[in-house]
Formats: C-alpha cells, structure tokens, sequence
C-alpha cells in the first residue's frame, strides 16, 4: 500500500513536468514551423503599377490596344511593349464650341501627328516617323542611312512611371500633351487675319476617356480668350471668351503597308511628296504617291473572273445627326454616285452611307476612326472635303465633309442667277425641294471627290462647245463639264427658248471615271508599285492631248490659262459670256415679279449682288484671254505642247469684248430695284473701275505671253488698243460718259504711277513687279480661292485695307500664308526684269494721250466735257512731271 502511495506521489510529481515540457516542445515546434513559413513567404510589397491603381476615384478603359487611366486630374497611357516601334496617327478635332468662328466641329485644324513610342531603359520617346525618304538602294547600306541620316525626332520624352504586372506593358503620364497648346484646335487664322487664343488659368480639364482595339480617345475641355485683329491694323476682337471641348485620338496604322501609286502629273490627284535616293540614279529627285484609300477585292479569284466585287474594307461615311432631315437623302445620294465608277473597276458596295448611330458605344463622330459628314450652323456658303493620311504609303485613313449652313443660301443665288431665265421652279425666295435635292448632292459629291483623293480639274468645263450646252439631247448626257470636280455649277449658257436642257453638272463626269480608274484599279498580277505605274501611264498617254481627259491646275498663285479657271463654262468664254449676260438682263428684269414675298428687300439685295457678280466674272473669264498663255501638263513623246500663247486675233478681241462690256454695263442700274435697296453707289461705275484695274494689271500678262508666242500681241500693240478704246470719246469727239471718266482716270493715274515706281525703284504695300501675277482681292472672293473663307467674311473690310494701302495688300498676304490646298506643283511667278520694255511704250502712250487731250479740249461737244479733259491734262501733266523727277 505505501509502494502505491509513493508511486501515486512520484506520478503527480512527474506529470506537471512531463506537461510542462511537452508544452515546450509544442511551443518550440511552432516558433520553427512559424519562423519556415515566414522565410518562404514574406509580407508581398506594393509595386508602383498596384499603388497607382489604388488611387481613389481612378477611371479606367481598356483594351486590347492600350489602356487609359485618368487619376487625379491626370492621364496615365499603358502602352503595350509589343506596339513599341510601331506607327500611329495622333489627331485634334474640335467636338463641341461656343463659336464656330474660331474653330468648326469635324475639322482638323493640323494635320495629324504621324508618331511611333520608343522604350530606352527607364525612358519613353514620342518621334515623328520619318519618312520623307524613299531609300532604294542595298539593304546594309540604307540601315546605315537611316540610322545616320534619317533619324525620327523626339517629340516629346516620358519617364515609364510603372510596368504592369507581367512587364507586357509601361504607364506613362501623358497629362501635358493632351492638355497643353501642342495640340490645340484653335485657329490661327493667316497672316491676313490673325487669332490669338491665350488659355486661362485654370480652364483645361480632362474629361471622357475610351480604348478600343485599334485606337483611343481622348476628351479635353479648353476655356481661351480670344483677340482677332487684321494685318495688324484693325482688331475685330479682343479678349472674347471662348470655349472649346476637343476630341483627341490615338489611331495605330496598318503593320502591313498598302503598295503605294506613284503620281502622275496628268492627273489631277491630291499627292503625298517625297525624295527618292535609288542606286539606280544620279542624284535625288523629287517623286510622290498619289493619295488613296485601300481598295483590295475580298476574293480575288472571283474580281479575276470578272465579277463585282465587294472590297475588304469599304469606304464608309456617317451622316450628321443635326443636318434638317430633307438634306439627309440628297447627302447619302451624293455619296453612293460614286459607286457607278468603282463598279467600272470591278467593285462593288464601295461607298457605302449611314445615319450616326444611335446604340453603338464605341462610335464617335470625332474618332480618326470614322470618316463622318458633318454639319456647320454658321453662315459660311461653303463646303469642304479634307482627307488625312499615312504619310508612308499615302493611304487615306479618314476623311470628312465638312457642310456649313449657308451652302444652302449659295445653293438658292447660284439657281436663281444662273437658271431662273429657263427654270420657273427657282423663280421664288425659297428654293424647292426638288431643285435642293440636286443641287446639294452635286455638291457633296463634289467634296467626297476630294476626300477620294481628286483635286480640282478647272480645266475641265473647256472641253464642250459653247452651243453644245444649248442642246437638250447633249446636256442630258454629258451635263456641263467632263469632271464634277471642276468649278463648272449650273448651265447659265442655256436660253429661255431652250427646251429640255440639262442645268446641272453630271452625276459623274467622264474624267471623273477615268480618274477613278487611274487611282483604284487592282492589279492581281502586277508584282510592285513600278509595275502598276507602267499600266495606268499607258492609259493617261492614250488620251494625250484630248480635251475631256486633260486636267488643269487650279491657278492659286498666278493666272494665266483661260482655260483653266473657276466658275465658267465651255470652250469660248466671249460666246458664253454673251449668252450669259443676255440671260442676266432677263433675270434682272423680272426680279421684282419673281420674288414677292420680301418685305425688307434682303434676298433681293443679295440676289441683285450675285447678279452682278456674276456678270463681273463673265469679264473676267473673258480677260484672262488678254495675255493669256495655254497651259499643259505633256509628257514626253505624246501629243501636246506645255504652254502656247492664247491666238493673237483671240486676245484683241476679248480686249475689245471686255471694253465695249465695261462703256455698257448701266444696265445694272436698274431703278426700279436699286431704288427699293437703299442709298450707294450706281453698281456699273463699281464695275467700270474694277475693270480698270483688270486692265492695267493684264499688261504683265501681255509681256510674257508675247514672249512665249510666234506671233505675238505686243505690249505695244495691247497698249494701242487700250488707248483706243479708253479714249475713244475724245477721238470721235462725242460726250464723255461716266463709264469714260473712270476708265480715263485710272489710265493716267496708273501711267504715272507706274512710271514713277520704275524711275525711283520704289517699293511699296502694292503689287510689286514680283507679285505681278497674284490674283486680285476680287478674283479670290469672286473664285473662291481662299477656302478659310476669310475672304468672304470680310471682304468689305479687305476692300477698305486695299483702298488705304495698295492693290494687291491682301493677295500677298495670303500667298505668303499658301491659301491653295496641296498637291501638284503650282504655277509660280514668272521674272519679266530681262524682257520688261514696257517704260519706253508707257512714255510714248502719254505722250500720244497728251496731244489727243490738247485737241479735244478744242473740240469737246459740251461743257462737261472740255472740263473733263482740262482735268485730266493737268492731272497728265502733274503726274509725268512728278515721274520724271
């Protein structure tokens, strides 16, 4: 019992340790297994990509693309590695405005930025892709030209702010370029005009953000103080606010390249230049691609049989939801008219038309993803047809037509005024809808030609007779010109005894299709670019010299083919001159009858304006025959001559035309309308002196052509027949007419000054002898040659600039800003300083006219007369003295 007892002690003793060391053991084993589990895994640390998306109030969008953050107010862009390198368009556009004058919703105020990102170390490079250079030469030796010679510029440089999780991609803040100036739709207007925006503090915000497959989009409000002053002498505005919210947008480029078309002078094609290096040739030399969208069959065997085929990738265009619902057909209509050429090559469904839609997330009309036509509620008569491209290759990615509001009043004064002698329908201060519907579709698919890659053919009119346009059974059809891409508008030729005759250009003209031909035709079996442009050069060198398929350039910086101008039709400008004006006395006669409803006279003062601007470019038209000189774009070995002066008996009689036009033009002064319009100047003597000056400027024209010609109408002789006919009252000794005051006036005035300016070598705010071939102010209002449409909005004020510091002020001006759209090189300026003779002809007319005002002052049949001449002798007399000295 007691060995019991002790065990039983031992075993209570004993039991507390055994616990207690079992405990230990239990706690050691923990501490083990607790310092192995912190030694395989350790606390995870943030990376700067988890702490940055960590941000409060981040907003996301991704895509297989990119992926875009805005945190903080700021822009973080994930870049995948893999697009590293490869070529972008970074494009600017205004989305919503507070005033269309200083920047339009649709338009592209720059061009887009052609880019690429490139990765060094811890450093991202945004370049300008280089590729002025066409390097045809060995495949080592070009990489060593290019690394040395042709380096892409930085643009901008971006710290890599974090690398994603599985480093496929890098985040860059990208704040700055989406928010600073670099890209800012804002207008600069031109050196004419001129529009200062200065951002206010605080105004520019980011707003939405989207990322798709292949491209982003960026949303940035901007708020601007706004001055506009022009030439630096008048300032239309000052410190106006202004706000502007635009749409920026990321768009990545085709890996593989479309096979570019080299360009032919022959046709006309909006270009994309170059220099080409080639081992093959002495010397670089200037080539370019013509610009155009990727046309590729979808199935090739079937395009080879010869069946219509659907292409790959369509040409698609969006209409604007704010367009008046009645213009939504007649766009689309002027969109797919130009489905009947691509089905001549084989394709079908290419231009295809649809309403914005309304369920589609991913559509932005502001994306360079979409090529939308857009509507412009301002008052601007006018649409355009920009395209944008990659500069590589000259592929068209987007394109838009931008239609501003007032097209629509353009539209009603060119119907009215070129049409109402033969087309009751357009007799009326509203235009019906059926004549609106043709009209604007002729329009839009005048600018979707340009957004097709076609350039004016102004030469294009010329091909068809005069009497041909006459014709019911002709201009039903081949309409009014060979080509719609030609300033060529309504049939002002046509009679109000001509039955059944067509009024409007055609839907398309046959230049049309045969340039639709040159630039998309698909070539299966051609192997390279320099075998296609071996086919389409055969088929331009088969219509060499034939007048329906010959371009003409559009003559922005100097004038000098008749042939080759805006707003005429037909082959004889004398002959359609005559017909038109017959035509605007009649329509002049009848404008109190035909438009009724017009209490405060306003739509027949602008249709009395268009009437007489009208009849002032049928004078034009007509001069530009005085000195004029054919141009031609000829290759070698074909048909044709590049440039030959207009016949001798042609220009003395378009002189003689356009005198006897400027002594009887009172018949603008019709009483029972000017009375009803409100106190100014009788229209004829505005008339007579823009004529004047017509006619003293053509001198220029006169020289060279001379020059040029075997049998030439001399500076001489042209100043000869100015004399006769200016002065012919005092030589026939009859009274002098206010139309003779003028033009006598502006003779010795610009004699004298002329002379004055050659004697001292004076320069001044006017045309020099450099600038002697510049459009005037008129022709570039009255052509339409500055499309920012400036002139046309102040016009009055370029007139009175003109009027205070010289002729020509304003012409130079917009030549120096390049106010012509890009393409074929233009004609510039021709020197005349080796040839210049016309100093001894110019003293030797004043002498003549000196003696001539000695004698009618004796001879003058009346008062008015005599005084006239004694005035004019003194003023001869004072203005030669002053020369001389």
């Amino acid at each position: 019992m007691k060995k019991w007892l002790v065990l039983f002690v031992v075993v209570l003793l004993i039991f507390p340790c055994v616990n207690e060391a079992d405990g230990a053991s239990r706690k050691r084993k923990k501490k083990k297994e607790k310092d192995k589990t912190e030694q395989v895994a350790p606390k995870k640390k943030e990376t700067p990509y988890e702490k940055l998306m960590k941000k409060p109030g981040r907003q996301t969008s991704e895509s297989k693309f990119i992926n875009l953050h805005k945190i903080e107010g700021k822009l973080y862009v994930e870049i995948p590695v893999k697009y590293m390198g490869r070529d972008m368009l970074l494009a600017s556009v205004a989305s919503e405005t507070s005033d269309d004058m200083f920047c339009q919703i649709g338009f592209k105020e720059k061009a887009p930025m052609h880019i690429k990102f490139t990765m060094e170390d811890s450093t991202v490079f945004m370049k300008r892709v280089n590729v002025s250079t066409e390097l045809n030469t060995s495949e080592s030796r070009e990489e060593v030209m290019r690394n040395r010679n042709f380096l892409d510029p930085i643009i901008n440089t971006y710290k890599i702010e974090a690398y994603n999780n599985d480093s496929t991609a890098v985040v860059l803040n990208m704040t700055t370029l989406f928010t600073g100036a670099e890209m800012s739709p804002v207008t600069k207007g031109s050196i004419v005009v001129s529009v200062v925006a200065t951002p206010k503090t605080g105004g520019t915000r980011l707003g939405e953000i989207k990322a798709f497959d292949d491209n982003a989009v960026i949303k940035t409000s901007y708020s601007y103080s706004v001055s506009i002053n022009m030439l630096g002498l008048i300032t239309l505005l000052s410190n106006e606010p202004f706000t502007v919210n635009t749409t920026r947008s990321l768009l990545l480029l085709p890996e593989h390249k479309m096979r570019p078309r080299y360009s032919d002078a022959r046709v006309g094609i909006f270009l994309t230049g170059k220099k080409s290096l080639s081992d093959k040739e002495d010397g670089m030399r200037a080539i370019s691609f013509a610009n155009r969208w990727r046309l590729e069959p979808s199935d090739v065997a079937a395009f080879e049989r010869g069946e219509l085929v659907e292409p790959v990738k369509p040409i698609v265009w969006y209409v604007d939801d704010a367009f008046p619902e009645t213009w939504r057909q007649p766009i689309k209509d002027g969109v797919l008219r130009w489905n009947k050429a691509f089905e001549k090559i084989g394709f079908k469904n290419v231009m295809q038309v649809r309403d914005f839609p309304k369920d589609d997330p991913e559509f932005d009309p502001d994306n360079l993803k979409y090529s939308c036509i857009r509507y412009i509620p301002t008052n601007i008569p006018n649409a355009m047809g920009p395209s944008w491209v990659d500069p590589t290759t000259g592929e068209i990615i987007n394109a838009s037509v931008i239609i501003y509001n007032d097209l629509i009043r353009l539209i009603n004064e060119w119907r009215f005024t070129q049409t109402a002698q033969v087309d009751p329908r357009v007799r009326s201060k509203k235009m019906p809808d059926d004549v609106i519907n043709e009209s604007l579709a002729y329009a839009v698919a005048h600018e979707i030609g340009h957004t097709l890659g076609f350039m004016h053919n102004m030469a294009s009119s010329a091909a068809y007779p005069v009497d041909s346009l006459r014709s019911a059974s002709f201009t039903q059809k081949y309409g009014t010109t060979p080509s719609i891409m030609d300033y060529a508008r309504y049939n002002y030729v046509a009679q109000p005894t001509d039955k059944g005759v067509s009024l409007s250009p055609p839907d398309l003209g046959i230049y049309d299709e045969y340039a639709v031909k040159w630039l998309y035709s698909y070539f299966p079996k051609a192997k390279n670019a320099e075998d296609e442009a071996k086919i389409v050069e055969s088929w331009v060198d088969e219509k060499a010299n034939d007048p329906i398929y010959r371009y003409g350039k559009q003559q922005i910086y100097s004038r000098f083919d008749p042939t080759s101008i805006e707003e005429d039709l037909g082959d004889n400008a004398m002959k359609a001159g005559d017909y038109g004006i017959k035509n605007l006395k009649y329509v002049l006669s009848h404008l109190n009858e035909w438009i009724t409803d017009d209490p405060d006279v306003e739509q027949r003062t602008k249709l009395y304006n268009s009437i007489s601007n009208q009849y002032f470019r049928y004078i034009n038209n007509v001069m530009y025959n005085v000195g004029g000189i054919y141009l031609n774009e000829v290759k070698d070995g074909t048909p044709g001559k590049r440039f030959q002066s207009v016949p001798k008996n042609t220009q003395r009689a378009a002189l003689k035309w356009v005198l006897n036009q400027t002594k009887n033009c009172d018949w603008l002064d019709n009483k029972e309308i000017t009375n009803k319009i409100g106190l100014g100047v009788a229209i004829s003597t505005k008339i007579q002196d823009l004529t004047a000056e017509l006619l003293w400027k053509s001198r220029n024209n006169v020289l060279l052509s001379a020059h040029v010609s075997k049998d030439p109408y001399t500076i001489k002789e042209y100043f000869d027949d100015l004399y006769s006919g200016i002065w012919e009252s005092a030589i026939k000794g009859r009274k002098v007419t206010s139309g003779d005051r003028i033009m006598q006036k502006m003779m010795i005035t610009s004699m004298a000054s002329t002379l004055a300016d050659k004697n001292k070598q004076k320069l001044t705010m006017g045309l020099t002898s450099d600038e002697a071939f510049l459009p005037s102010l008129e022709e570039i209002y009255l052509y339409g040659l500055d499309k920012t449409g400036l002139t046309e909005r102040y016009i009055d004020e370029f007139r009175s600039i003109e009027a205070e510091q010289g002729a020509g002020t304003v012409a130079k001006k917009l030549i120096t800003d390049e106010f012509g759209t890009g393409g074929y090189r233009w004609q510039r300026k021709v020197e005349l300083k080796t040839i210049e003779e016309t100093n001894t002809t110019l003293w030797a007319t004043a002498i003549k006219i000196e003696k001539l005002l000695k004698q009618a002052i004796n001879t003058a049949p009346n008062r008015d007369s005599r005084e006239h001449y004694q005035a004019m002798l003194f003023e001869l007399t004072r203005l030669t003295k002053e020369a001389k000295n």
